[in-house]
Parts: C-alpha cells; sequence; structure tokens
C-alpha cells in the first residue's frame, strides 16, 4: 500500500513572460481551498489525501489543471463548486467526475 490512498497535484504555475498558465485562473486559491477542505473533512494524512501544489504540469491550454494519483485522472475546474465536487465525488466516494475530466 502507497503512503497515500490519493496524492493531489494542482498546477499552479505562474509564467512571467505573460503566457497564459493556470495561476492566471487561481489555482493557487483553489490549491489552498481544497487543502483546507480535504483536512477539514478528516482526509488528510498517512493513508489518505495528500494535497500539493504543482510546478507547470504542461497542460496549460486545459488549464486550470489538477491531477489525482495514482488514479491517474486529470481534472479541469473553474470554481470552488467544480473542486468541492471533485473532493466529494473522487477522493470520498471513488467516483470519477467525468464532466471535469480531461
Amino acid at each position: 500500500m502507497s503512503y497515500f490512498k490519493h496524492h493531489v497535484f494542482f498546477c499552479t504555475n505562474q509564467r512571467p513572460n505573460g503566457e497564459s498558465c493556470c495561476n492566471d485562473f487561481g489555482a493557487s486559491e483553489m490549491h489552498k481551498y481544497a487543502k483546507d477542505r480535504v483536512k477539514e473533512l478528516g482526509l488528510a494524512g498517512q493513508g489518505k489525501v495528500r494535497t500539493n501544489k504543482a510546478g507547470c504540469l504542461d497542460r496549460c491550454a486545459e488549464g486550470p489543471v489538477m491531477v489525482i494519483y495514482p488514479d491517474n485522472v486529470w481534472y479541469q475546474y473553474v470554481d470552488r463548486e467544480d473542486v468541492e465536487e471533485i473532493i466529494q465525488e473522487h477522493l470520498m466516494h471513488g467516483r470519477t467526475v467525468e464532466r471535469l475530466k480531461i
């Protein structure tokens, strides 16, 4: 068994040259929201969920993006409601949120 059941990576890359990137769409704020929410729900910790910031995940055109391992499921999200749905469905109940999957 791996150390975490799910490892969630939020791309929070910020490009200095003005090119579009995930952080332009509030990725850092969404990461903080998810991290706080996972803790609040008692999902954080060994054997559970780890939520991390990542540098560029190289899917800028589809951003903002996150990926959940070991499931290898990539999501695009728009707002807190989308992130909350991913937490509730994927992390809590093991169901992929098809409408947000990329």
